[in-house]
């Protein structure tokens, strides 16, 4: 096949530039065998998308390695040289299980410290909202954790932090892609001589943290009645090993099986197709387990143990696996009902969601009267919202329906460690009452109304993936359906051009949240339908949300029907299946 000029010329360039022999073999074995997998390799730069790096590992500047790291990290070192000049930049380092992180996060930390960075590399693989909590801990200016979160074992990835433990965001994030474009060439990349710049860290980091997890608990009166509640926890062959256990250990539960088949971090995931708790099939070891033991609770954290999925029984004692949604309108009720119970909540408490996460908790709020804050998706987002406001505010807990929660405000992203001894603690909580999680939620539907969400994501490979993703945003923008599942579409919510539009009335608002491509169409019966593509994989994902009211817990199977088949009509409607 003829090749692009302008990758032939990049090709070229790693060819006979200064690159380890290695490469250059990988590149002439690609040249000859396999002249399609080049050009994807090399057709674009790896960009920083809503977290940082994050792709297929392989040679080319489209892939994860060495140099791409190497370089990214060189940017984002001049741009911390040029935010602080003069004085002592701290940075902290942290990876998770899989293929190649350590080797990232050592070249990161080698990057860094060469550039007279004082670099905090942990000495082995730790979660992600330690790596977040270690920055404000340690007072630094910046982190990075090389991780690809949940993708396929062929990805990884390299998340930037800010001094306040959140993921970048403007002008930063923009300002570091700028100074990362402007490296064009690997020899401008200060790859050694700094190594008296990096510290490792370890468990003193990991006894703070814990201390910090166990000072959330709300009723360990109650965890210490049922400190043996059958708790049955997957890592996923990730990061969440190495806290979890100890995180239950430290609540006061004393009866947790590890599933062994998935104990061990493994970067090759060799149990699942996706390391994802929101796949039903990550969490079927688990399962097993937890119907062969009757446990209470089921839980399992991604690779890099920032999201959380969880499952329960049934009135039937089936067991049932929980999304998003339903997770976070259990933990964000707890919180608020037990803050209320226990005299501690505070006039100024705040929650945070993201606007593609239920509007159950958005009543909640309401009802209990408590500010509700909606954001773009990313815990960054709500990392910046507590900053803006915690002069003024307290916040309490955020979430959003991708299995993140963040539970108190002394660290900035998702964290599913301290998640999984929060959702025991809730179970045991229930527990003591007779009761168990699932009755729990259905009771919440009767009170704040029956919210039931879905979500599909449409993949799009290649070269032209991301051309026809844009394509089919264009298209629903620029003529956006007047029916849909036959209820008129009465709003548009267009986020990249922060124009909101009453279709019936021609009505126009402003949106003040930041630019994001993502639309929202809300119709006539209360259904909502948004449109993201994705800001690290060539996807674009659709979000479903349908409500109704709940008389009472003998309708929930009958009234459950009704809305799965509404969800049904939609996307049968916009031709999505």
């Amino acid at each position: 096949m003829n090749m692009d000029a302008a990758i032939q010329g990049k090709v070229s360039a790693w060819l006979t530039g200064n690159f380890d022999q290695a490469t250059k073999e990988e590149i002439k074995k690609l040249q000859a065998d396999s002249p399609q997998e080049l050009t994807e390799s090399f057709y674009r730069s790896l960009e920083f998308g809503t977290g940082g790096l994050r792709g297929i590992m392989g040679v080319g500047t489209n892939r994860m390695n060495k140099y791409t790291v190497g370089m990214a990290t060189q940017g984002f070192a001049n741009y911390l040289k040029k935010t602080y000049p003069g004085g002592v930049i701290r940075i902290a380092i942290a990876h998770d299980s899989r293929n190649n992180s350590r080797f990232f996060a050592e070249i990161t930390a080698n990057v860094m410290a060469a550039n007279g960075i004082k670099v905090f590399l942990f000495e082995a693989l730790r979660p992600t909202p330690e790596l977040s909590y270690s920055i404000r801990h340690l007072g630094c200016q910046a982190g990075v954790v090389c991780t690809a979160s949940h993708n396929p074992k062929e990805y990884n990835g390299y998340k930037a932090y800010w001094s306040d433990g959140g993921q970048l965001v403007p002008p930063h994030d923009k300002n570091v892609i700028q100074e990362v474009e402007k490296i064009a060439s690997v020899d401008e990349v200060q790859w050694e001589g700094g190594e008296a710049n990096i510290t490792l860290i370890g468990k003193e980091l990991d006894e703070a943290y814990i201390k910090m997890v166990k000072s959330l608990s709300v009723y360990p009166e109650v965890i210490a009645k049922q400190h043996d509640l059958k708790i049955v926890y997957t890592p996923i062959h990730g990061t969440g090993i190495t806290l979890v256990p100890e995180v239950l250990k430290t609540f006061g539960f004393t009866n947790v099986t590890i599933v062994k088949e998935q104990a061990v971090p493994d970067g090759n995931f060799p149990t699942v197709v996706y390391p994802n708790p929101e796949e039903s099939e990550a969490m079927s070891i688990g399962l097993k387990k937890a119907k062969e033991i009757d446990a209470d609770i089921l839980l399992g954290t991604d690779p890099d143990a920032d999201r959380v999925g969880i499952a329960i029984k049934d009135k039937q004692g089936n067991w049932v696996l929980m999304n998003g949604n339903q997770t976070a309108v259990l933990a964000f009720n707890y919180l608020i009902e037990a803050r209320k119970a226990k005299g501690i909540a505070q006039a100024n408490d705040m929650v945070v969601k993201t606007i593609v996460t239920t509007d159950m908790i958005d009543n909640i709020a309401a009802q209990n009267k408590i500010k509700c804050y909606n954001v773009l998706t990313g815990f960054k987002w709500i990392a910046e919202l507590i900053k803006e406001k915690e002069a003024s505010e307290n916040y309490v807990i955020g979430g959003e329906e991708s299995y993140g929660l963040m539970i108190g405000s002394q660290l900035r992203d998702k964290d599913a460690v301290s998640a999984v001894a929060f959702l025991c603690e809730m179970a045991a909580y229930e527990k003591e009452k007779g009761y168990t999680l699932y009755d729990k939620l259905i009771d919440l539907y009767v009170k704040y109304g029956f919210f039931k969400e879905h979500l599909i994501s449409i993949t799009k490979k290649g070269m032209n993936g991301q051309k026809e993703i844009a394509e089919m945003m264009e298209t629903y923008r620029s003529n956006p359906p007047k029916t849909i599942n036959g209820s008129p579409v009465v709003q548009l919510l267009d986020y990249e051009l922060r124009k909101g539009k009453n279709l019936q009335t021609g009505e126009a608002w402003e949106i003040t949240l930041p630019k994001s491509n993502v639309l929202q169409f809300i119709l006539a019966d209360g259904s909502k339908i948004s449109a993201r593509p994705s800001g690290t994989e060539p996807k674009i994902k659709f979000y479903f949300s349908v409500n109704t009211k709940l008389a009472t817990a003998a309708d929930f199977d009958k009234v459950h029907n009704e809305l799965n088949a509404r969800i049904d009509g939609i996307i049968k409607d916009m031709q999505l299946k």
